[in-house]
């Protein structure tokens, strides 16, 4: 029903994307829904050098890590990756959700017990359903829900606290200092899944641990590829002694086939060019700025992002899809939220913005989005906001 009435906002094809717009059903739109913070997936040295490994090195690699899936170009990757993150070593997956698979099912066994913020992605659910420990569920950024948690399970189990570093829904930050001085005082791990802070947050786009200071007191840093580094596949970064043991006994890893060459290549060059080029975190978060100031000057419900991802919370299902139907007719593209992603009832339309968006697009944006928000009921009827 909701596809015969073009009510169905998901599967959408894109004609074009060219980063901070692309082209759908013939239309050119201003792109409000992609995970391409820096706009690197556009570089010129990336894709160059992920044609050029196409063109030498073939499409695939065909077999796992193990076997005959490794090459110099993923322990390039992993080498720079350790550096980059001030780590031991680095091991790399086909995609960040087999990173947070594997990590997990490696490193907790029957003696272990992983405790996950509630709001945590869906990758390191999946990883403790795949593991032998037994998952804890604490109260979503509730330091005292998790220090409940932990005074329990440490009686009995070894314990590793897994969650996100940027909340890939809400924009919002783990409160890392807190949550690892509780973690230290139970003997506890932490892991961070930085998937969304990493070429967003932290000196030169380091991530979360690094943005707050506590990246030599972070145990592991999970990432991905397929956000700011411009290509797809995933990563762990921390002690040799624990990246060996994943590398033998991440069963995701091991039963896969490797990234391809050219993956490799254009993750390793958007990481050159991240490193070479800082000032594009500035420049992303200088445009996160313009963008979140003029939602909630709007009046708009943007709940407690601090990030390039900006939640724009409606609720009602039935009307944040009409919302998100009428700003796509008028040029805006955004994504559309509802559970399981986030909980019944609280509807989203989950937007971010780039580094590579112009100050005056992300004006634009706001003020059809104030329009529109107006006339579905969403912000007060008041003149449209004069984004400064």
């Amino acid at each position: 029903m909701a596809k015969a009435f073009n009510y169905y906002p998901f599967f959408k094809a894109l004609e074009s994307n060219e980063g901070p717009e692309a082209i759908i059903d013939g239309q050119r739109v201003l792109m409000l829904g992609s995970n391409n913070y820096l706009g690197l997936t556009r570089h010129p040295r990336v894709v160059k050098a992920a044609s050029d490994a196409v063109l030498r090195y073939g499409t695939s690699m065909t077999g796992s890590r193990l076997l005959n899936g490794s090459t110099k170009f993923h322990e390039r990757l992993e080498e720079l990756l350790a550096a980059f993150f001030g780590k031991e070593a680095c091991l790399t997956f086909t995609t960040g959700y087999q990173a947070n698979l594997g990590t997990i099912a490696a490193l907790a066994t029957r003696n272990t017990a992983i405790l996950v913020d509630k709001a945590d992605h869906a990758s390191i659910y999946d990883g403790c359903k795949l593991s032998d420990g037994e998952m804890i569920r604490f109260l979503h950024n509730d330091m005292a829900s998790l220090d409940q948690a932990l005074a329990k399970a440490v009686q009995e189990k070894a314990c590793l606290i897994a969650v996100d570093g940027v909340y890939s829904m809400g924009g919002d930050l783990a409160p890392l200092p807190e949550l690892i001085e509780v973690a230290r005082r139970h003997q506890a791990r932490v892991m961070v899944d930085d998937a969304h802070g990493v070429g967003v947050l932290g000196p030169g786009g380091r991530g979360t641990a690094h943005h707050f200071g506590v990246e030599d007191q972070t145990d592991l840093i999970v990432g991905t590829f397929s956000k700011s580094l411009a290509s797809i596949g995933g990563f762990v970064a921390a002690d040799e002694d624990v990246i060996e043991w994943i590398r033998h006994f991440a069963r995701p890893g091991l039963f896969s086939a490797s990234l391809p060459p050219a993956s490799a290549v254009a993750a390793t060059t958007a990481l050159e060019v991240l490193m070479e080029e800082p000032e594009l975190v500035d420049r992303l978060n200088a445009n996160a700025v313009i963008y979140r100031e003029g939602l909630r000057e709007a009046g708009f419900d943007i709940g407690d992002t601090v990030t390039p991802i900006v939640p724009i919370v409606v609720g009602d299902e039935r009307k944040m899809v009409g919302f998100w139907k009428e700003l796509l007719a008028n040029g805006i593209y955004t994504n559309a939220v509802i559970m399981p992603a986030v909980p019944r009832g609280q509807a989203i339309l989950r937007t971010s913005c780039m580094a590579t968006h112009t100050p005056e697009q992300l004006k634009h944006a706001v003020e059809v989005m104030a329009e529109l928000g107006r006339r579905h009921g969403l912000i007060p009827d008041a003149p449209i906001p004069q984004v400064s």
